[in-house]
Order: C-alpha cells, then structure tokens, then sequence
C-alpha cells in the first residue's frame, strides 16, 4: 500500500501529461517534467517535509490547489487586491477575468500539473477562433502565464510547469490566423471641428479642445487639479507644466510632465477656478469622468455630425457608425503627427510621454526644454 511502508513513496511518471507524480497520503502531487533535475528537487522536498511530519500532509500541501480551477481562485483573490489604483480596479481586470473564465471553462478540471505548453498551444488557438486580434490573444496567453509563475512563487505550482509554459511563443504577424487590427489613426481637424458643433456638455467640449492641443492621455484629463498645474512653467517661458499624480507609465519607474502652451491654457483656465484638490473636469452629477463616459459623450456628438443615410439598418447601419465615429486616443495620434510633421520625431515623442527612459536629469531637463519650445507655439 502506498505510503505505508517505510520505504519513501515511489517517483512515477504520469503518461497523459508526461509530468512526474508522487502520491501523498492519497493525494496525487505532480512535480514537474518527468526525469528533470527540477521535478526530481521537488519530489525530494515534498517526500521530506511529508515523512518528517510523521507521514502526514503538512498545512501548506494541504492548501495547494489541485486544478487549474482551484489556482484561477487562488489568483483571482490575488489580482483583486492587487490590480488596484488610487483605490479603483485598473484596466487589467476584465481581461483577465476573460482569459481566466475561457480557461476554467476548458481545462478547470486539470491537475495544476496536467497543464502544459501543448494545452497553452491550443488556448491560443481556441481565442483566435473566436475572432479576437493578435494582439489580444498574446495579451491572454500572457496572462495565463503570469498566473502560473504567480502560482510558483506562492509554492502553489512546481516550478518546471511555469518553465515548460514559459517556452510557448506569442503569435507572430503573418504567421497565424489571427487578424491584426490596423493601427490607430489621426483624426483629422475638420472632423473634430464638426464634431465640436455637436457637442452638448460644454467641459467635454474643452477637453476635446484641451487633449488635442496638448496630445495628453484621456486618463491624464480625468485626473487633472488645479493644485497639479505649475503656472510659472518652471522656468519654461510661456508655458504652464502639469504633473499628472499618476499615469501609465510610473510603474516602470518613467516620470510624466505635460507642457501647456497659451491655446491650451485659455481653455483650462475656467476649469482653474475651484478648490485646488478638486477635478478640473466633472460630469453633470459632479463625479468623477471615466473613459466610457468620455467615448460616449464624443460617439454622440460623432453620430449627430455624420447623420447615416437614411434607411440604412442593421449591419449596414453598425458599420457606418464605427465609421463615422472616433476615439479620444486618436487626438493623441493627431498632435503627434502636427509635431513630428513640424518639429521632428524627438519632440513628438517628448509631448506625447514616449521618449525613451533617462538616467540622468540633464537629459530630462534637456527633453523638457524642448517640449517647452514647441507647445509655447503650437499648445
């Protein structure tokens, strides 16, 4: 009888999956790659911490999950606390609540130790059927990874499953089914400019205005205080300098300043002219904007700007509209193409918070003093 004896329990391999298995006190342990140096580590550790507590499953074994349903718990709990800023969710969760939903649903009812590269393989696949691009299935498939390396670190998953995934391969351009999306564009001013007459909350209206001048992000508007906005410009003649509290990019340790030419100040300065902890930008009902909000102000406006012909319904309808209608990221997209139409690549990538990362303040100072001089003309 296993675990009886006292000889250890015997190291197996388990042929569905090619993982090495021992079993525990009726319990099925799967340690990695059969035959590998980390799965034979493994099956060490765990045979030792059960025979020293008197052939009993320690509280931590207890724990660990036994399907790849039980980590995707173990992780969601996780993520939760932990995809959190300025005390709301971040943008990461609905698509990873989605990449782990599509997994539960195939492959819950594996062992952590049954899931590998050939069964990632054909996750990819299942996501591209569904019609979903390149770049979002790699963004999955990154997702199910992170959470099995996530699941070693908490000694939840032995550490050869997490390597063998790791050697699966985003899908390459041209080398797969998946469609690829074509890049976002620049809307042009004339279609803003209409777009505009249509408009009907009025501090929407400026941030159009305000974010195509100064091609800052749609989160960057939302959070903007008149206690971030330093109107001596720092010394930069002719512009004031907002540091935004947070942004996209402080996780990789970047900092952000965005430089505030004249036109784009005389637009802000109404919105000045409150509490200085207070958001420049609210909703009607006084709370906070959120990107939703924002598209669904802009769509609006878009749909009343370029009328569809009359009598075009169904599918007809739905593709003149995604025609005809724009995202505020596209604002972006235009002032960086005035810029590095008119000033160059560098400058674009400096108003737009792209530059490559400093080590030094003597390059942060330089790239800001550049930055100054373009939107002092054209911001």
């Amino acid at each position: 009888m296993r675990g009886s004896s006292k000889t250890p329990p015997k190291y197996r391999k388990h042929k569905k999956s090619g993982q090495a298995v021992v079993t525990l006190s009726g319990r099925d342990f799967y340690l990695g790659t059969y035959g590998s140096k980390a799965s034979k580590s493994e099956y060490d550790r765990l045979v030792s911490q059960w025979l020293v507590n008197g052939r009993v499953l320690t509280e931590a074994a207890e724990q660990k999950p036994k399907t790849v349903k039980d980590l995707i718990a173990a992780y969601w709990t996780f993520a939760k606390g932990f995809y959190v800023k300025n005390g709301k969710p971040t943008d990461e969760l609905p698509g990873l609540k989605m990449a782990l939903k599509h997994l539960k649903t195939t492959y819950g009812g594996l062992t952590v130790g049954e899931f590998g590269p050939l069964m990632l393989i054909a996750y990819q696949q299942q996501l591209v059927e569904t019609g979903i691009c390149r770049r979002y299935v790699n963004q999955q498939t990154g997702r199910i990874k992170r959470m099995f390396k996530w699941g070693v670190s908490r000694e939840l998953v032995p550490v050869a499953v997490h390597q063998a995934l790791a050697t699966v391969s985003g899908l390459r351009k041209g080398k797969t089914a998946a469609k690829d999306f074509a890049p976002v564009k620049a809307v042009s001013d004339d279609v803003v400019d209409e777009t505009l007459k249509h408009v009907v909350y009025e501090p929407t209206k400026a941030m159009i205005q305000f974010q195509r001048l100064v091609g800052c992000r749609p989160g960057e508007l939302f959070i903007l205080r008149p206690m971030d906005i330093d109107r001596t410009g720092g010394g930069h003649k002719g512009v004031w300098l907002y540091w935004p509290e947070s942004h996209k990019t402080e996780h990789h340790g970047k900092s952000r300043v965005i430089v505030i030419g004249p036109r784009a100040q005389a637009i802000l300065a109404p919105y000045l002219l409150k509490d200085e902890t207070e958001f420049c930008f609210v909703r009607r009902c006084g709370s906070p904007f959120e990107r939703r909000h924002y598209i669904q102000h802009i769509h609006r406006a878009c749909l009343k700007a370029f009328p569809a012909p009359e009598g075009t319904v169904g599918e007809e309808l739905k593709a003149w509209e995604k025609t005809h209608t724009w995202a505020p990221n596209r604002l972006r997209h235009s002032t960086a193409t005035d810029i590095r139409k008119n000033h160059g690549l560098e400058a674009a990538q400096i108003v737009a918070g792209h530059a490559n990362a400093r080590t030094t303040e003597i390059y942060a100072e330089r790239d800001l003093t550049k930055a100054a001089e373009v939107m002092a003309k054209v911001g």
